[in-house]
């Protein structure tokens, strides 16, 4: 029995069907930000790389100046209810006290087991100088290797208490696509953070594909010393040798890399310094800044357009109106992002 003839209508349409398919695909495979919906945000981003990196292009930019920042709490991971960092170093209070048992009945450490055992309201008694009693006393006085090593072994363990996932996971999708997509364009990405470096070195390179070399962060002291065997090494010493926030950022900027970033990207008051430090280059410049305006996916807080205050991550308006007055480009996580992380 011989097949009836397919009917030139019908051709047509699947051929048609073939190609819109095709075309589909072909854009998928092209879009360098298929996590981004098409906006001003996402059009910023592909007009700066394309115009700093096309020769001929009179905003041409020379790959070895091809510098990019980026803040790393709320701006390429998640920074609420608290710091990750800060997670960290309550976290480890219960194995200090355990070898310390007169430390828990002295605050701040009474305090951090307080807040442990589940007294959240508890975490308002701690002052910034009884963090920085926290910091000194969980991750200094310890060789560079054997806090690398704890850090990075509960970073294996700890989940996240919203998501119930380990905080590597809990970056943003839509970031990690900026940052492939400006390394695929001659970039260097470094994380600009005023985290602790040493802390954010431990798992930058496996979690967002920066090398430690390529993390400025507030940095503590180290001292040079040898071990029993003879062989030296370096303690992690209490003192503070760059404060990477605010101002510091530019800072440990020029001290680190040596060279003015041509895009920045952060979120907070923070990043602020860092932002237009960046802008006031020559050139084509594109400085970012991630709201959090997205409470069902992930938080909202501000207080920029009336969002929830927040001493985690502020963004006021008075950082908004600076944005809008030069020319940085503000991320709405709600409108500017089809997903937020890949788990989705």
């Amino acid at each position: 029995m011989r097949p009836k003839p397919v009917s030139t209508g019908v051709l047509h349409a699947l051929v048609l069907g073939v190609l819109l398919t095709f075309g589909t695909w072909a854009h998928a495979q092209t879009d360098p930000l298929p996590s981004w919906n098409d906006g001003a945000a996402k059009k910023a981003i592909v007009d700066f790389v394309q115009a700093t990196t096309t020769q001929g292009s009179p905003k041409f930019v020379p790959q070895e100046e091809r510098i990019a920042a980026f803040d790393q709490d709320g701006t390429l991971w998640v920074e609420h209810p608290m710091y990750t960092q800060v997670m960290y170093v309550l976290e480890s209070v219960p194995g200090l006290v355990k070898a310390k048992p007169e430390l828990a009945k002295v605050a701040p450490f009474s305090t951090v087991l307080e807040i442990l055992k589940g007294d959240r309201a508890a975490i308002a008694k701690l002052t910034m100088p009884d963090l920085e009693k926290l910091v000194a006393a969980t991750s200094t006085g310890m060789s560079v290797e054997t806090f690398a090593s704890e850090a990075k072994k509960w970073l294996a363990e700890a989940k996240d208490p919203r998501w119930k996932k380990p905080y590597t996971e809990l970056t943003y999708l839509p970031m990690q696509e900026v940052l492939k997509y400006l390394r695929a364009s001659g970039y260097k990405t470094y994380i600009v953070t005023g985290g602790g470096q040493d802390f954010v070195r431990v798992y930058s390179e496996a979690t967002y594909g920066i090398p430690p070399e390529q993390v400025v962060g507030s940095a503590g002291g180290t001292k040079y010393g040898y071990g029993k065997d003879g062989k030296p090494f370096l303690t992690k010493e209490p003192k503070l040798m760059l404060n990477d926030n605010n101002a510091g950022k530019p800072e440990g900027i020029h001290l680190m890399i040596g060279r003015r970033p041509y895009a920045a990207f952060g979120n907070s008051t923070g990043d602020r310094q860092m932002l237009e430090y960046t802008k006031a280059g020559d050139g084509a410049r594109l400085s970012m800044l991630v709201l959090h305006d997205d409470a069902k996916r992930e938080y909202a807080y501000g207080p920029a357009k009336g969002l929830p205050d927040s001493k985690v991550g502020t963004f006021p308006q008075s950082l908004y109106d600076e944005a809008m007055k030069q020319g940085w480009v503000v991320i709405s996580m709600k409108d500017d992002w089809k997903r937020v992380f890949s788990f989705e």
